[in-house]
Parts: C-alpha cells; structure tokens; sequence
C-alpha cells in the first residue's frame, strides 16, 4: 500500500551537515540524516561522509591486481632488479683477476661427479661474453620486453619463478645436447622461457602470435648458423621449460587453484633437478 502522505517535519529531519537542507534519508551507520549531496550508496542504504571516512581507513588494503591474468599497475620490480644485478656482474666481469666468468658459467662436466657444482646452471645466466657487448645488450632488451608484458600479468613471484626454471631448463639442454666440456654463458635459456610462456599465455588466450612466432623461429635458426658461437641447446631448454609453465600457469590461472599451482610448479621443478642429477647417480 501507498501513500501520498508527507512525512512530518522535525528538527531532526534535516542534514547534519547542511542544516538548510531537508531530508529523510539516515546513515546506515550512525542514523544520522543526510541530504543528496553528503550521501554515499552502501551495501544497504547510504553512508555519511564521516562514516565512510572511517570505514576507508579501517579497511584492508587490498592490491589493484584482483586475480591472475589481470593487469597490474605496479611496476615489473623483478625485472628491473635482474636487470640491474646483470648489468652489475657484467661490469664485474670486465675487471681483470676477478674470475667471475670463470666462477659463474656452465657447462655439462659441472653435473657430473667429478666437478659437480649445480648452482652453476643458474648463475651462468647473469653472465655474458666479454668479448661482444650486443650479447649482454640484447639479452636484457629482450628482458625488459618481455618482462614488462610478464610481470604484470603473472605477479612478481610467479614471473621470478618462470625466470629462474628457464634458466635452469636451459642448462639442461646444453646438460644433454652438449659435450660435457662446452662452456656457456647468457640468459638466453631463460630470456626464451619468456618467450615460450608468453607464446603459449597468449595463444590460449586467442592473442595475436604471428609476430612473436616469426622472433622465436628467427632466433632459433641464428643459433644453428655455424660461426655464430651461439648456445641453441639453451634456447631449446629454456624455450620448453617456459613453455610448460607458462602452460601450468594458465591452466591454474583461477584464484581457488593457487595451491595446485604451487603443487605443480613444484613437481616440474623437482623433474628438472631430477634430470640434471642423471650423470651424477648413473
């Protein structure tokens, strides 16, 4: 039932804040009554100025990024910090005495038990030939592409933890396809993890990969040219490790799916070292 009747006029019928201003409208918070211009909808009802001050303040923050696969305004911090620690060690590796490339570089001889030093399959992606600049510059351009198209969208740990795997992938491929004694330095095994996560992210997404296809194929077949002194077993390695995470991420990509996420990074993670320990057991 309807009524065409007025409420009756009271003192208290007026807004709190602009005593001129009529009206029945009360805070669902702290009842007091509020005109057209000091109201915020709520879940039920509206809110007063001071309330939702307060309600502002005593709510958790919550980040801009909702879920996987939205983007993020936050700045690819990741990226920018393993750009900074190569450029670091590369300036490193041009004082003479120091050692580092010798320190930090792979080859397969270091899996097996006789010279086994594994953390070497990591750290020689932060070196880089000395002798040709463009090594070192293109990788990290590569680097910064992918990682500003990355990070954003996986999050920092997730796209920390692609890095790391390619690069470790892609001294598994120099590991097998390699003799034991050919030295490599680069991040070319995890600059093509990028690649092939984001190369799989996108095509199941329905991007466009055309463009990045025609890159990936390129530089693959440079690493086949004879004189061109590059590592194509690490592009191989890196490019399938990349892959399958990238495959892994998309697959878990809701938010309920997180800890099988982790599960399963884990699992591919412990395959990986698994394969790198097969000389030093067998």
């Amino acid at each position: 039932m309807t009524s065409n009747s007025t409420p009756p006029v009271q003192r208290n019928n007026f807004c709190y804040r602009h005593p001129n201003r009529q009206s029945f409208v009360l805070c669902q918070r702290c009842g007091r009554t509020v005109c057209g211009e000091c109201q915020t909808p709520g879940a039920v009802g509206v809110i007063c100025p001071e309330c939702m001050n307060e309600q502002r303040k005593t709510a958790p923050r919550t980040r801009t990024r909702t879920g996987f696969f939205s983007r993020s305004t936050d700045k690819p911090v990741v990226t920018y910090s393993i750009l900074a620690v190569t450029a670091l060690v590369f300036l490193l590796q041009l004082i003479p005495g120091l050692g580092v490339t010798e320190r930090l570089l792979y080859a397969g001889l270091y899996s097996y038990p006789f010279a086994f030093e594994p953390w070497r399959m990591l750290t020689t992606a932060l070196v880089h030939s000395q002798n040709f600049i463009l090594h070192v510059g293109l990788n990290m351009y590569s680097l910064w592409l992918f990682g500003q198209a990355l990070e954003p969208m996986l999050g920092r740990a997730r796209f920390l933890a692609l890095y790391v795997i390619s690069a470790f992938a892609g001294s598994l491929g120099v590991l097998f396809l390699s003799a034991p004694n050919q030295a490599v330095v680069g991040a070319s095994g995890a600059i093509f993890g990028l690649m092939g996560a984001f190369l799989v992210i996108q095509r199941k997404l329905g991007g466009n990969m055309n463009g990045l296809l025609v890159l990936v194929a390129i530089n693959l077949v440079i690493g086949f040219i004879p004189g061109t002194n590059v590592a194509w077993q690490a592009h191989v390695g890196g490019l399938i490790g990349g892959a399958v995470v990238g495959l892994i991420y998309y697959q878990t990509r809701r938010l309920r799916q997180k800890r099988l996420q982790a599960v399963l990074i884990g699992a591919f993670s412990l395959v990986l070292i698994a394969l790198s320990l097969v000389h030093f057991v067998f």
